[in-house]
């Protein structure tokens, strides 16, 4: 709804309330007005029975729709005059109307305020009204002691969809209405509403407000039930859990299960430390680590150097990279993991039931499983690139020769990053990517410094451009590309020797004998599972890249937390939902990237209320000496207040700096308390300080500086 008509509806509801206080309805809606007006009710409706209904309908719906007090004498003057089954008829859909209406109103005057300004408070609310919305509904419509206009109102402020909120609000109010309208038809015997909300009443009803988590428990229960008729729990079983995948979340998920002393077996039908150390953040950054290298060295007179010659072989970069992978495979190694009392398994995994695992032919049972089979680089069915010798992040290892003229097909974390290494070393290159700009999910500002930066380093951006189809021919590979930018459906080719496919990745999800089970997808074609990381199957869970939303490493270490306890504690002591607040991540380029929470983009899409803060590098002395000047610190709080709702940092170790934020917004703490923090001199650490500075600069009442100038020059002036 525009501001305009957000200012016009609530005019209207305050012209509304007015209307009402000078009009008093207080004077009727008592039990002895009713009684001395119900011969006369009686007869307009003998009179008059479909217009007397409507006007009922109607007033009964306004005055809950504009929370007027004395829905209770309302209801009782509906049986009073129209008899148990009309009246309830009638206040049972009129009430819900006016709910609903009540429930509209609240949600277009005040959610998105309530939202913005407290929404980090009510995520667990959120979450919840998501999952369970209509139980908690009907539960609070079953109990009549808590006020239905509070109701009302506090369910317009969560994501509980109208559909929703009015059928459950139907069933949920039905049973106090017809109680109160069957009371009414015996006006004449209450003396007081005590007389119809006695003790064992509103026990009855509170015990009716139990049975939708009854209900929800038998219908858990039945499901396991049915389950369980398919696939019969063993009485014994060998093992408290299998672990599938030595990823990043498989090896934490067993590492956790061996320290509180359960039996654990780690099954990994490839290579130990998965994606992460043997394709993906170890050898990607052992290679940026060494382009870096070349290229400051290369840049040696902007330090005052005149020169200084840089002479490498490719395939010595290389081997390198493979010598830190070896250097740090012993942390994820089969012998590692097995001193730690984890029995670790060789060969490929397939579930055959919620409890057995079979391996090479071998059956392994136990009480849960965890799914930790991680993601593979997403290849697309683009015409001709299937009979090309294409790279990905899995088979570039493999390179022994630097490519000379490089297409990398994404302009994404993966491919930024890799782009501007290949480059770094030698290599023309032009990376190719259909969003308007580089890494789409961070602010402008950031992805065009980046582009600033690629453009100063030589490589050829082709923004806004659609993949059509890969060739081959005499003069060797290109591709042929859609400018998205002109519209008008001409195309043009890019010549290249190599190409890097840097599409993102894709779950494995296939050859584990999940879609025998019948474990569901998502659209992203993850597993699907609960806030617990909970599969179709109760004792069936999945952690890592396989489910994401967010794949990387830390999350995925993230996870594995909460899959495994609620793996073991969870059917017998307490389970926990996994928490996403606070996940940061970081976009390994020279400068890096790196983002906490919201960004500015993210913010005004939701239509979050915020206030932006930017301090710059450039200003920063340790960046200043170092020649580390590009790039900036974003901070984001509400207006007016000093928590934040996101951070930003682009920069010369983005990625270690955001960390101070990642603290801050995990356990509450605001600007103020970065900014009362002694930070080195110099480093570049200060940089979030003087951030925290620029939000205090702004937050100075001008009042209390002119007042505390008039005390100093009282104070000269003796």
């Amino acid at each position: 709804m525009s501001k305009r008509r957000t200012w016009l509806v609530a005019a209207l509801l305050v012209a509304a309330l007015v209307a009402i206080a000078i009009l008093e309805p207080g004077r009727y809606l008592n039990l002895d007005f009713l009684k001395a007006q119900q011969a006369a009710l009686q007869h307009a409706v003998t009179a008059h029975p479909l217009q007397s209904s409507l006007v009922c309908f109607a007033i009964y719906a306004i005055a809950t729709a504009l929370s007027v007090p004395g829905a209770i004498i309302m209801t009782l003057a509906a049986g009073a005059v129209f008899g148990t089954a009309w009246g309830t008829l009638i206040v049972s859909f009129a009430s819900t109307v006016g709910a609903t209406l009540a429930f509209l109103l609240s949600r277009y005057l005040f959610r998105d305020f309530v939202q913005s300004r407290f929404g980090h408070r009510l995520a667990a609310v959120n979450r919840g009204m998501r999952n369970d919305g209509p139980t908690y509904l009907l539960v609070l419509r079953l109990i009549p002691v808590v006020p239905f206009v509070a109701v009302n109102l506090l369910m317009g402020l969560t994501p509980i969809g109208v559909g929703t909120f009015y059928l459950y609000s139907q069933i949920g109010m039905l049973p106090a209405t017809a109680i109160y309208v069957n009371a009414g038809t015996q006006l004449a015997s209450i003396d007081s509403l005590r007389d119809i909300a006695s003790p064992e009443v509103l026990g009855s009803l509170a015990l009716l407000a139990v049975f939708p988590f009854v209900a929800k428990f038998l219908a858990g229960w039945l499901r396991r039930r049915r389950l369980h008729a398919a696939w019969p729990p063993p009485r014994a079983v060998e093992r408290n859990v299998i672990v599938i995948g030595a990823g990043s979340a498989g090896l934490v998920a067993s590492v956790i299960a061996a320290a509180v002393k359960a039996r654990v077996t780690l099954v990994e039908g490839q290579r130990m430390g998965g994606d992460c150390l043997n394709t993906g953040c170890v050898p990607s950054k052992a290679l940026l680590r060494v382009a870096k290298q070349v290229h400051q060295a290369r840049r040696a007179e902007a330090l005052g150097i005149r020169r200084m010659e840089v002479e490498f072989d490719f395939a010595d970069v290389m081997r390198r990279v493979h010598e830190v992978i070896a250097a740090i495979a012993p942390h994820d190694s089969v012998e590692r993991f097995t001193e730690l009392g984890v029995e670790c398994v060789a060969g490929h995994a397939r579930i055959v039931s919620p409890y057995e695992v079979e391996v090479e032919g071998k059956r392994l049972s136990a009480r849960s499983i965890v799914l930790a089979t991680g993601a593979r680089p997403l290849v697309p069915p683009l015409p001709g690139l299937a009979d090309l010798p294409y790279l990905t992040s899995d088979n570039l290892w493999s390179l022994e020769r630097l490519p000379r003229r490089l297409l990398v097909l994404g302009g994404g974390p993966i491919g930024c990053e890799l782009a501007q290494a290949f480059a770094r070393l030698g290599s023309q290159v032009t990376v190719v990517e259909m969003a308007e700009r580089l890494l789409p999910r961070e602010d402008v500002e950031v992805s065009e410094l980046l582009a600033h930066v690629f453009a100063e380093e030589g490589i050829e951006l082709a923004l806004h451009c659609k993949a059509l189809a890969f060739h081959a021919d005499a003069e060797g590979y290109s591709l042929e590309v859609e400018s998205l930018a002109l519209g008008d459906g001409a195309t043009h080719r890019i010549a290249f020797d190599d190409v890097l496919v840097a599409l993102g990745r894709v779950a494995n999800v296939e050859g584990y004998g999940l879609e025998e089970l019948g474990v569901a997808l998502t659209p992203r074609g993850t597993l699907d599972v609960n806030d617990y990381l909970q599969t179709r199957f109760p004792n069936v869970f999945a952690c890592g890249d396989v489910v994401g939303p967010y794949q990387f490493t830390h999350a995925a270490s993230h996870q594995a937390w909460y899959a495994t306890v609620n793996a073991l504690f969870g059917s017998s002591l307490k389970r926990f939902a996994v928490d996403y607040r606070v996940i940061p991540w970081c976009t390994f380029t020279d400068p890096e990237v790196a983002r906490v929470g919201l960004s500015e983009q993210e913010a005004r899409e939701r239509g979050v209320a915020i206030e932006v803060t930017n301090y710059a590098l450039d200003d920063l002395d340790r960046a200043i000496a170092d020649g580390t000047t590009r790039g900036f610190v974003r901070v984001l709080t509400p207006p007016g207040s000093d928590r934040i709702l996101g951070a930003t940092i682009v920069g010369e170790h983005a990625g270690d700096l955001i960390a101070e934020f990642v603290l801050a917004m995990k356990h509450g703490l605001g600007l103020n308390k970065i900014l009362g923090t002694i930070h080195i001199y110099p480093t570049l650490a200060e940089a979030s300080k003087f951030a925290a500075g620029n939000w205090r600069k702004r937050h100075v009442s001008p009042t209390m500086m002119a007042w505390l100038e008039r005390f100093h020059r009282w104070r000269r002036e003796g």
